[in-house]
């Protein structure tokens, strides 16, 4: 349930969210659109906060849940994630910095239209810049994840296999957009990721079917 609960608000507020409201190559629609959607670039905001909070206690679950397979490669994965959740709440700052040009107060008051909307996609494409480095934790806690899945004989070695990947994934997602010119707008980065995306899904799904079905045949048998 934990997995499941980062997969949903992660979706929401790093996928659907953006897609509603951001243009980036148009600053006027953008801050037009969170103007008149104040209300869901706030829930973005909240999602991405429980999304981190989630984040930092499924490790410790799936610490306990796989620490029998290597205790070396789980304390690994605990480390890695927890170390993107305070940079993840710091580079939130930017948003709270988006509220704060678009809201009612003074803060707004000296800049001309062009340069709040310019002020806007600032603090937007420093947010943007700040998930690109966390994808490398992103990343990377999925290897030592990935090994104890293919290690352990509670889940598929294939979800193993793909969540390994998924940490190569996103490294060279990140290798992608800081020296390849033209990466963002080629496409290649939904493909360079589907690995980790499947992965990671993957594992929720197995783990929330199978805790069931071990729940239920418990329940038999009591």
């Amino acid at each position: 349930m934990l997995y499941l609960a980062v997969v949903v608000t992660g979706i929401f507020s790093l996928a659907y969210v953006p897609s509603k409201l951001i243009v980036w190559d148009n600053a006027a629609t953008t801050v037009g659109n969170i103007k008149n959607s104040i209300l869901l670039f706030r829930w973005g905001i909240v999602s991405s906060l429980l999304c981190y909070i989630f984040f930092l206690l499924l490790p410790l679950y799936l610490y306990k849940l796989l620490k029998h397979v290597n205790k070396t490669y789980a304390v690994l994965m605990v480390g890695l994630a927890a170390v993107s959740v305070p940079v993840s709440l710091v580079n939130l700052l930017n948003k709270f910095a988006v509220l704060s040009l678009l809201g009612d107060n003074n803060f707004n008051l000296s800049l001309t239209t062009e340069q709040l909307q310019s002020q806007v996609m600032f603090y937007l494409n420093q947010y943007d810049n700040g998930i690109l480095v966390l994808q490398i934790f992103w990343g990377l806690w999925l290897f030592p994840l990935g090994l104890l899945v293919f290690k352990s004989d509670i889940l598929p070695k294939l979800l193993g296999i793909l969540l390994m990947a998924g940490c190569i994934g996103y490294l060279l997602n990140f290798i992608g957009n800081m020296l390849v010119p033209g990466y963002g707008e080629a496409g290649i980065s939904r493909y360079v990721r589907l690995p980790a995306t499947l992965g990671e899904i993957g594992t929720c799904l197995w783990l929330l079917i199978t805790g069931t079905r071990e729940s239920k045949t418990k329940q038999l048998v009591v």
